[in-house]
Protein backbone atom coordinates (compact mmCIF):
# COMPACT_ATOMS: atom_id res chain seq x y z
CA UNK A 1 0.00 0.00 0.00
CA UNK A 2 1.04 3.65 -0.28
CA UNK A 3 -0.41 6.70 0.98
CA UNK A 4 -0.06 10.18 -0.25
CA UNK A 5 -0.82 13.45 0.82
CA UNK A 6 -3.38 15.95 -0.79
CA UNK A 7 -4.84 18.84 0.91
CA UNK A 8 -4.13 17.64 4.27
CA UNK A 9 -5.69 13.85 3.62
CA UNK A 10 -4.07 10.68 3.19
CA UNK A 11 -5.04 8.39 0.79
CA UNK A 12 -5.36 4.64 2.05
CA UNK A 13 -4.68 2.28 -1.07
CA UNK A 14 -5.92 -1.57 -1.08
CA UNK A 15 -2.12 -2.75 -1.68
CA UNK A 16 -3.82 -6.13 -3.46
CA UNK A 17 -4.82 -4.30 -6.08
CA UNK A 18 -3.80 -0.22 -5.54
CA UNK A 19 -7.58 0.90 -5.62
CA UNK A 20 -8.61 3.56 -2.98
CA UNK A 21 -10.25 2.70 0.32
CA UNK A 22 -10.48 6.14 2.33
CA UNK A 23 -9.11 9.40 2.13
CA UNK A 24 -8.31 10.51 5.85
CA UNK A 25 -7.99 13.94 7.81
CA UNK A 26 -4.58 14.43 8.87
CA UNK A 27 -4.47 15.64 12.34
CA UNK A 28 -1.79 18.44 12.94
CA UNK A 29 -0.13 19.46 15.90
CA UNK A 30 -2.78 21.51 17.34
CA UNK A 31 -5.63 18.67 16.94
CA UNK A 32 -2.70 16.30 18.23
CA UNK A 33 -2.42 18.48 21.56
CA UNK A 34 -6.08 19.11 22.29
CA UNK A 35 -7.00 15.68 22.06
CA UNK A 36 -3.72 14.83 24.42
CA UNK A 37 -5.44 17.48 27.29
CA UNK A 38 -9.03 15.92 27.03
CA UNK A 39 -7.43 12.26 27.49
CA UNK A 40 -5.28 14.08 30.31
CA UNK A 41 -8.53 15.34 31.79
CA UNK A 42 -10.60 11.99 31.77
CA UNK A 43 -7.21 10.15 33.15
CA UNK A 44 -7.45 11.32 36.63
CA UNK A 45 -11.16 9.29 37.46
CA UNK A 46 -9.78 6.33 35.48
CA UNK A 47 -7.11 6.15 37.38
CA UNK A 48 -8.88 6.30 40.86
CA UNK A 49 -11.44 3.79 39.53
CA UNK A 50 -8.69 1.22 40.60
CA UNK A 51 -7.91 -2.23 38.18
CA UNK A 52 -10.78 -4.15 39.31
CA UNK A 53 -13.28 -1.16 37.55
CA UNK A 54 -10.70 -1.02 34.87
CA UNK A 55 -10.33 -4.45 34.04
CA UNK A 56 -14.28 -4.27 33.66
CA UNK A 57 -14.40 -2.10 30.83
CA UNK A 58 -11.63 -3.70 29.12
CA UNK A 59 -13.15 -6.93 29.05
CA UNK A 60 -16.58 -4.96 27.37
CA UNK A 61 -14.19 -4.31 24.93
CA UNK A 62 -12.48 -7.38 24.19
CA UNK A 63 -16.37 -8.93 23.80
CA UNK A 64 -16.84 -5.81 21.07
CA UNK A 65 -13.96 -6.87 18.95
CA UNK A 66 -15.05 -10.55 19.40
CA UNK A 67 -18.52 -9.82 18.13
CA UNK A 68 -17.13 -7.74 15.43
CA UNK A 69 -14.78 -9.98 14.04
CA UNK A 70 -15.64 -10.14 10.46
CA UNK A 71 -15.74 -6.83 10.25
CA UNK A 72 -12.43 -5.90 11.54
CA UNK A 73 -10.88 -9.14 9.39
CA UNK A 74 -12.30 -7.50 6.04
CA UNK A 75 -11.11 -3.97 6.84
CA UNK A 76 -7.79 -6.00 7.85
CA UNK A 77 -7.31 -7.66 4.95
CA UNK A 78 -8.25 -4.75 2.71
CA UNK A 79 -5.69 -2.02 3.94
CA UNK A 80 -2.90 -4.61 4.34
CA UNK A 81 -3.24 -6.98 1.72
CA UNK A 82 -3.35 -10.49 4.11
CA UNK A 83 -4.66 -13.66 3.64
CA UNK A 84 -8.30 -14.13 5.58
CA UNK A 85 -6.44 -16.50 8.32
CA UNK A 86 -3.52 -14.27 8.99
CA UNK A 87 -6.14 -11.13 9.44
CA UNK A 88 -8.10 -13.71 11.83
CA UNK A 89 -5.16 -14.52 14.12
CA UNK A 90 -4.34 -11.20 14.39
CA UNK A 91 -8.03 -10.07 15.66
CA UNK A 92 -8.63 -12.81 17.62
CA UNK A 93 -5.17 -13.79 19.31
CA UNK A 94 -4.78 -10.07 20.28
CA UNK A 95 -7.76 -10.17 22.38
CA UNK A 96 -5.92 -12.72 24.82
CA UNK A 97 -3.67 -9.23 25.90
CA UNK A 98 -6.49 -7.63 26.52
CA UNK A 99 -7.62 -10.73 28.70
CA UNK A 100 -4.23 -11.71 29.91
CA UNK A 101 -4.22 -7.92 31.80
CA UNK A 102 -7.69 -7.78 32.80
CA UNK A 103 -7.34 -10.44 34.82
CA UNK A 104 -4.21 -9.99 36.72
CA UNK A 105 -3.93 -5.82 36.80
CA UNK A 106 -5.04 -5.89 40.14
CA UNK A 107 -2.21 -8.75 41.50
CA UNK A 108 0.32 -6.87 39.48
CA UNK A 109 -0.41 -3.49 40.55
CA UNK A 110 -0.39 -4.46 44.48
CA UNK A 111 2.13 -2.54 46.67
CA UNK A 112 5.33 -4.14 47.41
CA UNK A 113 6.81 -4.36 50.77
CA UNK A 114 10.29 -5.23 51.53
CA UNK A 115 12.20 -6.34 54.14
CA UNK A 116 14.81 -4.02 55.89
CA UNK A 117 18.59 -4.64 55.07
CA UNK A 118 20.30 -3.48 57.96
CA UNK A 119 19.77 -1.32 61.07
CA UNK A 120 19.36 2.02 59.52
CA UNK A 121 15.94 0.88 57.93
CA UNK A 122 15.14 -1.81 60.72
CA UNK A 123 11.83 0.40 62.53
CA UNK A 124 10.55 1.73 59.04
CA UNK A 125 7.59 -0.10 57.19
CA UNK A 126 9.42 -0.16 53.38
CA UNK A 127 6.64 -0.59 50.82
CA UNK A 128 6.66 0.36 46.71
CA UNK A 129 3.54 1.70 44.90
CA UNK A 130 2.38 2.43 41.29
CA UNK A 131 0.83 5.34 40.05
CA UNK A 132 0.41 5.61 36.45
CA UNK A 133 2.11 7.58 33.58
CA UNK A 134 -1.02 9.95 32.73
CA UNK A 135 -0.60 10.01 29.04
CA UNK A 136 1.22 6.71 27.04
CA UNK A 137 1.51 7.42 23.37
CA UNK A 138 1.53 4.48 21.10
CA UNK A 139 3.87 4.84 17.63
CA UNK A 140 2.76 1.36 16.04
CA UNK A 141 4.02 0.31 12.64
CA UNK A 142 1.61 -1.50 9.44
CA UNK A 143 2.63 -4.98 9.45
CA UNK A 144 -0.02 -5.51 12.31
CA UNK A 145 -2.29 -2.71 13.23
CA UNK A 146 -3.90 -4.42 15.89
CA UNK A 147 -1.47 -6.79 17.23
CA UNK A 148 1.23 -4.22 18.25
CA UNK A 149 -1.34 -1.51 19.11
CA UNK A 150 -3.38 -4.55 21.93
CA UNK A 151 0.00 -5.70 23.05
CA UNK A 152 0.69 -2.59 24.78
CA UNK A 153 -2.68 -0.24 24.96
CA UNK A 154 -4.32 -3.34 27.30
CA UNK A 155 -1.36 -3.31 29.71
CA UNK A 156 -1.07 0.93 29.84
CA UNK A 157 -5.18 1.06 29.87
CA UNK A 158 -5.13 -1.43 32.81
CA UNK A 159 -2.42 0.35 34.74
CA UNK A 160 -4.51 3.68 35.01
CA UNK A 161 -3.21 5.46 32.38
CA UNK A 162 -4.87 7.47 29.17
CA UNK A 163 -3.55 5.79 26.15
CA UNK A 164 -2.79 8.29 22.50
CA UNK A 165 -2.02 5.66 19.71
CA UNK A 166 -0.66 7.27 15.88
CA UNK A 167 -1.38 3.93 13.73
CA UNK A 168 1.17 3.84 10.36
CA UNK A 169 -0.24 6.45 7.88
CA UNK A 170 -0.19 2.77 5.54
CA UNK A 171 -2.89 1.43 7.56
CA UNK A 172 -4.47 3.49 9.87
CA UNK A 173 -8.13 2.13 9.13
CA UNK A 174 -8.60 -0.95 11.84
CA UNK A 175 -6.89 0.43 14.37
CA UNK A 176 -9.13 3.70 14.40
CA UNK A 177 -11.96 1.34 14.46
CA UNK A 178 -11.34 -0.44 17.18
CA UNK A 179 -11.09 2.78 19.16
CA UNK A 180 -14.07 3.63 18.01
CA UNK A 181 -15.73 0.25 19.79
CA UNK A 182 -13.98 1.43 23.01
CA UNK A 183 -16.39 4.78 22.83
CA UNK A 184 -19.61 2.65 21.22
CA UNK A 185 -19.27 0.28 24.80
CA UNK A 186 -19.52 3.37 26.40
CA UNK A 187 -15.92 3.42 27.85
CA UNK A 188 -14.27 6.58 30.01
CA UNK A 189 -12.39 8.94 27.53
CA UNK A 190 -8.99 7.46 28.13
CA UNK A 191 -8.35 6.29 24.65
CA UNK A 192 -8.11 8.27 20.74
CA UNK A 193 -6.04 7.87 17.55
CA UNK A 194 -4.74 10.31 15.70
CA UNK A 195 -3.81 10.25 12.23
CA UNK A 196 -0.63 11.24 9.89
CA UNK A 197 2.72 10.70 8.90
CA UNK A 198 5.80 10.91 10.39
CA UNK A 199 4.87 14.73 11.51
CA UNK A 200 2.00 13.69 13.56
CA UNK A 201 4.12 10.87 15.55
CA UNK A 202 6.55 13.34 16.61
CA UNK A 203 3.96 15.48 18.17
CA UNK A 204 2.28 12.13 19.72
CA UNK A 205 6.08 11.64 21.63
CA UNK A 206 5.98 15.58 22.86
CA UNK A 207 2.72 15.08 24.12
CA UNK A 208 3.12 11.96 26.08
CA UNK A 209 4.83 11.24 29.38
CA UNK A 210 5.65 7.52 28.67
CA UNK A 211 6.36 6.35 24.67
CA UNK A 212 6.20 3.04 23.01
CA UNK A 213 7.44 2.85 19.49
CA UNK A 214 7.37 0.03 17.62
CA UNK A 215 9.20 0.79 14.36
CA UNK A 216 12.76 0.59 12.25
CA UNK A 217 15.84 1.41 13.54
CA UNK A 218 16.37 4.21 12.32
CA UNK A 219 13.32 5.79 12.93
CA UNK A 220 13.57 3.99 16.61
CA UNK A 221 16.70 6.15 17.39
CA UNK A 222 14.83 9.95 16.49
CA UNK A 223 12.32 8.37 18.45
CA UNK A 224 14.77 7.49 21.70
CA UNK A 225 16.82 10.95 20.76
CA UNK A 226 13.68 13.24 21.45
CA UNK A 227 12.74 11.27 24.67
CA UNK A 228 16.10 12.11 25.60
CA UNK A 229 16.20 15.66 24.76
CA UNK A 230 13.08 15.70 27.15
CA UNK A 231 13.95 13.50 29.76
CA UNK A 232 10.90 11.19 29.15
CA UNK A 233 11.10 6.88 29.29
CA UNK A 234 10.88 5.08 25.85
CA UNK A 235 10.63 1.50 25.05
CA UNK A 236 11.70 0.96 21.66
CA UNK A 237 10.72 -2.50 19.00
CA UNK A 238 12.76 -2.48 16.27
CA UNK A 239 14.35 -3.94 13.47
CA UNK A 240 15.75 -7.86 13.47
CA UNK A 241 16.98 -10.52 10.87
CA UNK A 242 15.92 -13.60 12.98
CA UNK A 243 17.76 -16.80 12.19
CA UNK A 244 17.21 -20.08 12.53
CA UNK A 245 19.52 -22.90 13.20
CA UNK A 246 18.79 -26.49 11.94
CA UNK A 247 21.10 -29.01 13.39
CA UNK A 248 21.96 -32.55 12.22
CA UNK A 249 19.44 -34.47 15.15
CA UNK A 250 16.63 -32.23 14.28
CA UNK A 251 13.16 -33.23 12.89
CA UNK A 252 13.71 -32.17 9.80
CA UNK A 253 10.00 -32.42 9.03
CA UNK A 254 8.70 -30.17 11.54
CA UNK A 255 11.64 -27.90 10.75
CA UNK A 256 10.93 -27.77 7.24
CA UNK A 257 7.20 -26.92 8.29
CA UNK A 258 7.83 -24.72 10.94
CA UNK A 259 10.85 -22.48 9.30
CA UNK A 260 8.04 -22.08 6.04
CA UNK A 261 5.83 -20.70 8.46
CA UNK A 262 7.53 -18.40 9.95
CA UNK A 263 9.69 -17.30 6.85
CA UNK A 264 6.21 -16.29 5.27
CA UNK A 265 3.44 -15.72 8.00
CA UNK A 266 1.87 -12.97 6.77
CA UNK A 267 4.11 -12.04 3.54
CA UNK A 268 7.47 -12.77 5.92
CA UNK A 269 6.27 -9.14 7.66
CA UNK A 270 6.55 -10.06 11.11
CA UNK A 271 9.33 -8.66 13.88
CA UNK A 272 10.47 -11.52 14.34
CA UNK A 273 9.99 -14.24 11.10
CA UNK A 274 12.61 -16.37 10.26
CA UNK A 275 15.24 -13.97 8.10
CA UNK A 276 18.07 -16.74 7.42
CA UNK A 277 18.71 -20.29 8.20
CA UNK A 278 21.83 -21.78 8.71
CA UNK A 279 21.70 -25.67 8.34
CA UNK A 280 24.24 -28.56 9.43
CA UNK A 281 25.68 -29.68 6.15
CA UNK A 282 25.01 -33.61 7.46
CA UNK A 283 20.88 -33.00 6.96
CA UNK A 284 21.18 -29.88 4.23
CA UNK A 285 20.35 -30.99 1.47
CA UNK A 286 17.10 -33.35 3.07
CA UNK A 287 16.07 -29.87 4.64
CA UNK A 288 15.80 -27.78 1.55
CA UNK A 289 14.36 -30.57 -0.26
CA UNK A 290 11.50 -30.12 2.13
CA UNK A 291 11.44 -26.75 2.86
CA UNK A 292 11.24 -25.96 -1.50
CA UNK A 293 8.63 -28.43 -1.71
CA UNK A 294 6.27 -26.64 0.76
CA UNK A 295 7.22 -23.60 -0.42
CA UNK A 296 6.40 -24.33 -3.91
CA UNK A 297 3.06 -25.87 -2.89
CA UNK A 298 1.83 -22.52 -1.50
CA UNK A 299 -1.16 -20.16 -3.51
CA UNK A 300 -0.62 -16.13 -3.48
CA UNK A 301 -3.60 -13.95 -3.43
CA UNK A 302 -5.72 -12.49 -1.06
CA UNK A 303 -9.15 -14.65 -2.52
CA UNK A 304 -9.74 -17.14 -0.33
CA UNK A 305 -7.60 -19.88 -0.37
CA UNK A 306 -4.85 -18.86 -0.48
CA UNK A 307 -1.99 -18.74 1.80
CA UNK A 308 0.56 -15.82 1.17
CA UNK A 309 -0.98 -12.25 0.65
CA UNK A 310 0.48 -8.64 -0.41
CA UNK A 311 3.10 -7.41 0.88
CA UNK A 312 1.73 -3.49 2.34
CA UNK A 313 4.06 -1.26 0.54
CA UNK A 314 5.83 -1.01 -2.81
CA UNK A 315 8.79 -0.15 -1.12
CA UNK A 316 9.11 -3.16 0.77
CA UNK A 317 8.76 -5.01 -2.44
CA UNK A 318 11.39 -3.24 -3.89
CA UNK A 319 13.92 -4.17 -1.01
CA UNK A 320 12.65 -7.98 -1.31
CA UNK A 321 13.70 -7.89 -4.63
CA UNK A 322 16.77 -6.27 -4.55
CA UNK A 323 17.88 -8.86 -1.99
CA UNK A 324 17.26 -11.26 -4.42
CA UNK A 325 18.17 -10.21 -7.52
CA UNK A 326 21.58 -8.90 -5.59
CA UNK A 327 22.17 -12.56 -4.20
CA UNK A 328 21.75 -14.05 -7.65
CA UNK A 329 24.26 -11.69 -8.89
CA UNK A 330 26.34 -12.46 -5.93
CA UNK A 331 26.25 -16.64 -7.07
CA UNK A 332 22.97 -17.59 -4.85
CA UNK A 333 20.17 -19.91 -6.14
CA UNK A 334 16.30 -19.53 -6.25
CA UNK A 335 15.45 -22.60 -5.54
CA UNK A 336 11.11 -21.23 -5.59
CA UNK A 337 9.71 -18.07 -6.45
CA UNK A 338 12.07 -15.15 -6.63
CA UNK A 339 9.79 -12.71 -8.44
CA UNK A 340 7.29 -9.31 -8.00
CA UNK A 341 3.63 -9.83 -9.00
CA UNK A 342 2.56 -7.85 -12.14
CA UNK A 343 -0.63 -6.29 -10.19
CA UNK A 344 -0.65 -5.04 -6.81
CA UNK A 345 2.32 -5.51 -3.56
CA UNK A 346 2.77 -9.10 -4.36
CA UNK A 347 6.22 -10.73 -4.57
CA UNK A 348 6.36 -14.54 -4.37
CA UNK A 349 7.45 -16.68 -1.88
CA UNK A 350 10.70 -17.30 -2.03
CA UNK A 351 13.73 -20.16 -1.37
CA UNK A 352 17.75 -18.87 -1.57
CA UNK A 353 20.49 -21.44 -1.64
CA UNK A 354 24.11 -21.11 -1.75
CA UNK A 355 23.99 -17.72 -0.43
CA UNK A 356 26.61 -16.63 2.26
CA UNK A 357 27.13 -13.84 5.14
CA UNK A 358 28.26 -11.51 2.87
CA UNK A 359 24.76 -11.06 1.39
CA UNK A 360 22.13 -8.93 1.68
CA UNK A 361 19.74 -11.28 1.91
CA UNK A 362 21.55 -12.26 4.96
CA UNK A 363 22.29 -8.84 6.77
CA UNK A 364 20.00 -6.66 5.84
CA UNK A 365 16.51 -6.92 7.21
CA UNK A 366 14.43 -8.05 3.92
CA UNK A 367 10.64 -7.92 6.14
CA UNK A 368 9.18 -9.89 3.24
CA UNK A 369 8.81 -13.26 1.82
CA UNK A 370 11.96 -14.79 1.21
CA UNK A 371 14.24 -17.68 2.98
CA UNK A 372 17.64 -18.07 2.53
CA UNK A 373 19.38 -20.95 3.55
CA UNK A 374 23.04 -21.50 4.57
CA UNK A 375 24.79 -24.61 4.30
CA UNK A 376 27.56 -24.40 7.82
CA UNK A 377 29.85 -27.07 9.16
CA UNK A 378 28.56 -27.80 12.86
CA UNK A 379 26.74 -26.13 15.98
CA UNK A 380 29.61 -23.96 16.23
CA UNK A 381 29.57 -22.31 13.20
CA UNK A 382 25.67 -21.76 12.79
CA UNK A 383 25.79 -19.96 16.27
CA UNK A 384 28.82 -17.74 15.41
CA UNK A 385 26.81 -16.90 12.22
CA UNK A 386 23.54 -16.43 13.71
CA UNK A 387 25.24 -13.49 16.19
CA UNK A 388 27.07 -12.07 13.11
CA UNK A 389 24.47 -9.36 13.32
CA UNK A 390 23.53 -5.94 14.27
CA UNK A 391 19.89 -7.13 15.60
CA UNK A 392 18.91 -9.39 18.23
CA UNK A 393 15.51 -9.58 18.19
CA UNK A 394 14.64 -13.63 18.89
CA UNK A 395 15.63 -16.82 17.01
CA UNK A 396 14.87 -20.22 16.44
CA UNK A 397 16.46 -23.49 17.23
CA UNK A 398 15.84 -27.11 16.12
CA UNK A 399 17.08 -30.24 17.67
CA UNK A 400 15.52 -32.96 19.00
CA UNK A 401 17.45 -33.09 22.42
CA UNK A 402 15.88 -30.00 24.13
CA UNK A 403 18.78 -29.69 26.62
CA UNK A 404 20.85 -28.76 23.77
CA UNK A 405 18.44 -26.69 22.57
CA UNK A 406 18.75 -24.92 26.01
CA UNK A 407 22.50 -25.07 25.63
CA UNK A 408 22.32 -23.21 22.39
CA UNK A 409 19.99 -20.98 23.42
CA UNK A 410 22.37 -19.61 25.95
CA UNK A 411 24.90 -18.82 23.51
CA UNK A 412 22.62 -16.66 20.91
CA UNK A 413 22.76 -13.18 21.10
CA UNK A 414 18.56 -12.43 21.00
CA UNK A 415 16.16 -11.44 23.23
CA UNK A 416 13.90 -14.60 22.59
CA UNK A 417 14.99 -18.13 20.98
CA UNK A 418 12.00 -20.73 20.54
CA UNK A 419 13.27 -24.65 20.55
CA UNK A 420 11.30 -26.47 17.86
CA UNK A 421 8.64 -23.71 17.52
CA UNK A 422 8.03 -20.06 15.79
CA UNK A 423 6.29 -17.13 17.04
CA UNK A 424 5.48 -18.97 20.51
CA UNK A 425 6.82 -16.48 22.87
CA UNK A 426 5.24 -13.14 21.36
CA UNK A 427 1.93 -14.74 22.39
CA UNK A 428 3.53 -16.15 26.21
CA UNK A 429 2.38 -12.98 28.11
CA UNK A 430 4.30 -13.41 31.31
CA UNK A 431 7.48 -13.85 28.99
CA UNK A 432 9.63 -10.59 28.11
CA UNK A 433 9.47 -9.63 24.58
CA UNK A 434 12.89 -8.00 24.33
CA UNK A 435 15.45 -6.72 21.48
CA UNK A 436 18.76 -6.67 21.84
CA UNK A 437 21.72 -4.98 20.25
CA UNK A 438 19.86 -3.06 17.46
CA UNK A 439 16.34 -4.74 17.73
CA UNK A 440 15.22 -2.25 20.45
CA UNK A 441 15.47 -0.74 24.00
CA UNK A 442 13.13 -2.11 27.11
CA UNK A 443 10.62 -5.19 26.49
CA UNK A 444 6.63 -5.20 26.40
CA UNK A 445 4.96 -8.06 28.19
CA UNK A 446 7.15 -9.96 30.54
CA UNK A 447 4.05 -10.65 32.85
CA UNK A 448 4.14 -8.02 36.16
CA UNK A 449 6.55 -5.87 33.87
CA UNK A 450 4.18 -5.19 31.13
CA UNK A 451 1.80 -3.71 32.88
CA UNK A 452 4.00 -1.82 35.49
CA UNK A 453 6.30 -0.35 33.52
CA UNK A 454 3.56 2.18 32.33
CA UNK A 455 3.94 3.00 36.31
CA UNK A 456 6.04 5.57 37.59
CA UNK A 457 7.21 3.65 41.02
CA UNK A 458 7.20 5.64 44.70
CA UNK A 459 8.92 4.16 47.73
CA UNK A 460 7.19 5.07 50.96
CA UNK A 461 8.72 4.17 54.33
CA UNK A 462 6.40 4.76 57.67
CA UNK A 463 7.70 3.71 61.11
CA UNK A 464 7.31 0.48 62.50
CA UNK A 465 7.58 1.93 66.05
CA UNK A 466 6.87 5.45 68.26
CA UNK A 467 9.32 7.57 67.50
CA UNK A 468 11.40 10.44 69.39
CA UNK A 469 10.80 14.32 68.94
CA UNK A 470 14.73 14.39 67.49
CA UNK A 471 16.29 11.64 65.82
CA UNK A 472 20.09 11.50 67.07
CA UNK A 473 21.55 12.18 63.88
CA UNK A 474 19.29 15.63 63.66
CA UNK A 475 20.51 19.17 64.70
CA UNK A 476 21.51 20.29 66.78
CA UNK A 477 25.08 18.87 66.17
CA UNK A 478 27.25 18.66 69.45
CA UNK A 479 30.41 16.52 70.26
CA UNK A 480 28.48 14.21 72.66
CA UNK A 481 25.28 13.41 70.13
CA UNK A 482 27.99 13.11 67.10
CA UNK A 483 29.90 10.34 68.84
CA UNK A 484 26.80 8.20 69.64
CA UNK A 485 25.70 8.81 66.06
CA UNK A 486 29.02 7.54 64.67
CA UNK A 487 29.13 4.39 67.13
CA UNK A 488 25.58 4.10 65.56
CA UNK A 489 26.20 4.65 62.13
CA UNK A 490 29.52 2.19 62.49
CA UNK A 491 27.25 -0.57 64.11
CA UNK A 492 24.70 -0.44 61.56
CA UNK A 493 26.99 -0.09 58.57
CA UNK A 494 29.90 -2.44 59.15
CA UNK A 495 30.20 -5.82 58.59
CA UNK A 496 32.26 -7.69 60.45
CA UNK A 497 32.64 -7.67 64.29
CA UNK A 498 35.47 -5.80 64.39
CA UNK A 499 34.16 -3.44 62.34
CA UNK A 500 31.02 -2.96 64.12
CA UNK A 501 33.02 -2.51 67.61
CA UNK A 502 35.07 0.02 66.10
CA UNK A 503 38.29 -1.63 65.97
CA UNK A 504 41.22 -0.71 63.77
CA UNK A 505 41.15 -3.68 61.60
CA UNK A 506 44.30 -2.05 59.62
CA UNK A 507 46.29 -1.03 62.45
CA UNK A 508 45.80 -4.62 63.68
CA UNK A 509 46.67 -6.10 60.90
CA UNK A 510 49.78 -4.15 60.83
CA UNK A 511 50.86 -5.17 64.57
CA UNK A 512 50.52 -8.71 63.46
CA UNK A 513 47.12 -9.03 65.33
Amino acid sequence: MTTSTISEKLDVLNPADGSLLAAVAVDDREAVEGVAAELRGAQVGWAEAGPNRRAEWLRRWRDWILAHNNELVDLLQSETGKVRPDAFVEITASCEFISYYADNAAKFLGDRTSRPVGLLSLSKRLTTTCHPYPLVGLVTPWNFPITLFLIDAAPALAAGCAVLAKSSEETPLTCARVIEGWHEIGAPQVLAHVVGTGETGAVVVDVADFVQFTGSTATGRTVATRCAEQLKPVSLELGGKDPAIVLEDADLTRAAEGIAWGGLFNSGQVCISVERVYVVTEVYDQFVESLAHRVQSLRQGVAAGNDVGAMVTERQVDIAERHVSQAVEAGAKILVGGSRGAVGNFFAPTVLVDVDQSMACMTEETFGPTIPVMRVKDEDEAIRLANDSIYGLSATVWTRDHARGRRVASRLNAGAVNVNDVFSNLFAAPLPHSGWKESGMGSRLGGEYGIRKYCRLQAVTVPRVPVMTRELTWYPYTPKRAAIAARVLRLASGRGLRQRLGIDVRSNKENGK
